[in-house]
């Protein structure tokens, strides 16, 4: 009878660690040979929550694995840095909150796995295609007070209904289904954002982007 090898759990800790965190690694490191940049290598006072890293997101899935830094294109990261600067000066106490950035399309093909055929299919972009997410060109964020809880915007990041729409936020302010202080919190995110040189979109108050989408894909690579 062959003598049987038992192992203690921390040689197969040890054993196994380096694989643990081999998303984390592979996706960094993609997205760093693309020329992406970490924001915090810029504005490391801004802060992070990659809400795809989580399942605290419509999808209840967590798409990202351990990575936990937010990449952007290096003139999306510096307009980002200009609109922390921008914040900082006019309110110091306030903070960016970033939950999404450069998205590769691996991760895109796993949300739209999950979304097909649903009501949730509209409000994620057809892999095939891209977003511009996937060209590291588009940041979803919000304003947090620098001790990290984010202000009331009058729905949650990714409430997929008319009232997170800035479209409607006139009507919904009339019918006081949004308060003044959600309209000011809300036009204080589109101020900064828009005077570092993003633009807004009508149907999520949390998405901007820095280049239309034809110009990110006449400009950029696609993240793989």
């Amino acid at each position: 009878m062959k003598n049987r090898i038992t192992y203690s759990p921390l040689i197969i800790l040890i054993y196994f660690l380096p694989l643990l965190g081999g998303q984390k690694v592979a996706l960094e490191e993609q997205l760093q040979k693309q020329g992406l940049v970490n924001i915090h290598s810029l504005a490391p006072d801004i802060l992070v929550e990659l809400k795809y890293s989580t399942t605290d997101n419509f999808l209840s899935a967590d798409t990202y694995g351990e990575l936990e830094n937010c990449y952007l294109q290096p003139k999306a990261a510096a307009m980002l840095k200009q609109a922390q600067e921008l914040l900082k000066k006019s309110h110091p106490e306030l903070t960016l909150l970033v939950y999404d950035g450069a998205r590769p399309r691996s991760i895109q093909r796993k949300m739209w796995a999950l979304v097909v055929n649903t009501p949730e299919q509209d409000y994620v972009a057809n892999p095939d295609r891209g977003s511009v997410h996937n060209f590291g060109s588009a940041v979803d964020l919000t304003i947090a007070t620098n001790e990290g809880v984010p202000l009331d915007m009058g729905t949650p990041f990714d409430y997929f209904g008319k009232l997170a729409q800035p479209r409607h936020e006139a009507l919904f302010l009339e019918q006081k289904k949004l308060t003044q202080e959600h309209l000011n919190n809300r036009h204080l995110l589109r101020e900064v954002m828009t005077q570092a040189g993003f633009q807004s979109i009508n149907i999520e108050w949390w998405h901007f982007n820095a280049v239309p989408v034809k110009v990110a894909r006449s400009q950029y690579i696609i993240i793989e």
